[in-house]
């Protein structure tokens, strides 16, 4: 079989931050890397899993909410993928991103999705935990442009 793309980029250079994984079509995959691939530190899933309910009730009540196809955690878990059409472009994708992470570090109250009859794995959730990965990735994508989603050669 022929190796997917994803595979192809070379893990062991990359940094934590939003590149473009892939555009298929008027699909486009961003690869939002939370942690060093192999570096030891993975997101914990309790609190992976309470990041991605925030995360897709943020970004699927956005005003672009109707191009946001999937938001999901990484099997790795070193981050999450963003799929979204390609009506959005990728600075706002980035704004999406980082509205998102202040949206979670600044959460209070009921984690949407939480009861017995909305989620599959109703008891493991870390909003504690979930605010931590905001608040590392905000630092790292405060900065962050358009010109940086390109994977590094």
């Amino acid at each position: 079989m022929e190796t997917i793309a994803s595979f192809k980029v070379n893990h062991d250079t990359l940094e934590k931050g939003m590149y473009i994984s892939r555009i298929d079509g008027d699909i486009v995959t961003y690869d939002i890397r939370m942690k060093k691939p192999n570096g030891g530190d993975y997101l914990q899933n309790a609190a992976m899993h309470t990041f991605e309910h925030l995360f897709a009730t943020y970004a699927r009540n956005t005003k672009l909410a109707s191009n946001v196809i999937y938001i999901g955690p990484m099997g790795c878990r070193t981050g999450f993928y963003f799929l979204v059409r390609d009506k959005i472009t990728h600075a706002q994708a980035l704004e999406i991103i980082q509205e998102c992470f202040e949206f979670i570090k600044g959460f209070k109250g009921e984690i949407p999705g939480t009861k017995k009859e909305e989620c599959g794995n109703y008891l493991e959730h870390d909003l504690e935990g979930a605010k931590q990965i905001a608040i590392d990735m905000s630092e790292v994508l405060k900065s962050w442009n358009v010109e940086k989603m390109t994977y590094a050669e």
